[in-house]
């Protein structure tokens, strides 16, 4: 395996990433991202393995380790904040972030940011709101002093949009950029309301938004285990539950099979008070040909706890188009391959039917063998 690493495997299945040549890999035991052992029902060794570049041939520029770590609580934070609504061109933004790096990458400049944070949004065929949501964030992460670059991974066209999936592929190509600490999964039309709402990394999986101000009404969380919209994991916790599901085409479930997952890999989840986690959402018309609600939506919510080992980052595929840094933001155009994930999906739920009505033949004939006995 010449210039690659094994950068996580267990006792079901193991991931390969490949890697620059000059890097230099390395396991410690100093963090829950790092070296973890543990033993299997039979015995062998499952580990997880992180690797640390320490090339300086990085896509992105480390910040030098003599600066000063920046303070706990970014100073200049006011609390609630302008939401930019307007739409200025690419160009235009780029003369109000002249010191970000290409990707998008910005970092403090006079101290040391204690988070490494990826931003990744998927998405399709909305460029004003790209613009809109690129002006606010990039104002936001600036004045939390964070070490950040946005990752915007956007879908083919003549396919059915799959978010969850886009979000595997920010994760699977932001490891590739940069040392990220942690992901933030961000909906491209959500503009935060206020700055004390910490873009940072998590000790446990935050959900960022409670509190939404559409256009025409306000919106509170509608059930406590909701976990869409913004959500902030670190990497250890985001490979723990095995990221997003791959299954979801098309609008709804994908939601709550993630907080399902977080779920029953032992975590609860945060969340800042509403006044702080308040987001504006902006107004857009349902992509009823691109998006169609998914009808399978609720049989593959149903096999969530028994499934999410199997489906995820470790059953990833997906072929990159274009990978550009651009002066904004990193821009990932991906194929998500949806006619060959739609077959196994169709398998799939065809063999989750046969089990489910052999189990419920079988026990029909039990309970009648037993009426009779008795």
């Amino acid at each position: 395996l010449e210039n690659t690493v094994v950068y996580h495997q267990n006792d079901s299945h193991s991931t390969i990433s490949h890697l620059p040549s000059d890097t230099t890999v390395r396991a410690t035991v100093d963090s829950e991202l790092l070296l973890n052992e543990s033993s299997t029902d039979d015995g062998e060794l499952a580990f997880s393995l992180t690797y640390c570049f320490t090339n300086t041939s990085y896509p992105f520029t480390s910040q030098s380790s003599s600066l000063k770590l920046c303070p706990l609580v970014p100073p200049r934070l006011v609390g609630p904040i302008r939401v930019w609504m307007d739409s200025p061109s690419f160009s235009a933004l780029q003369k109000l972030y002249p010191y970000l790096e290409p990707g998008g990458h910005g970092q403090p400049k006079n101290c040391r940011s204690r988070h490494k944070v990826a931003v990744v949004v998927p998405y399709r065929d909305r460029d004003s709101h790209l613009r809109i949501l690129l002006h606010n964030l990039h104002s936001l992460l600036t004045k939390q002093q964070l070490d950040y670059a946005i990752i915007v991974v956007e879908q083919v066209a003549n396919q059915t949009f799959n978010r969850a999936k886009l979000m595997n592929v920010g994760y699977a190509e932001g490891i590739k950029l940069y040392l990220w600490e942690c992901f933030i999964f961000h909906d491209v039309d959500l503009l935060p309301e206020d700055d004390r709402n910490l873009y940072s990394c998590p000790t446990i999986p935050r959900h960022m938004i409670i509190d939404l101000l559409p256009i025409y009404c306000r919106f509170m969380l509608p059930y406590t285990a909701i976990f869409g919209g913004i959500s902030a994991m670190t990497v250890g916790q985001l490979r723990s539950i095995n990221g997003f599901s791959n299954r979801y085409w098309g609008w709804g479930g994908e939601d709550d099979d993630l907080a399902d997952r977080v779920s029953v890999a032992g975590y609860k989840v945060a969340r800042y008070p509403a006044p702080i986690a308040r987001y504006k959402m902006i107004k857009h018309e349902h992509e009823a040909k691109s998006n169609p609600v998914n009808k399978c939506r609720y049989k593959l919510m149903a096999q969530t706890r028994t499934q999410w080992k199997a489906d995820g980052l470790n059953s990833l595929k997906y072929e990159v188009v274009k990978h550009e840094l651009l002066p904004l933001y990193t821009h990932i155009l991906v194929d998500l391959l949806e006619n060959d994930e739609h077959k196994a999906i169709k398998r799939f739920l065809h063999i989750t039917l046969s089990v489910s009505v052999l189990f419920l033949s079988g026990l029909c004939s039990f309970l009648l063998l037993n009426h009779l006995v008795k």
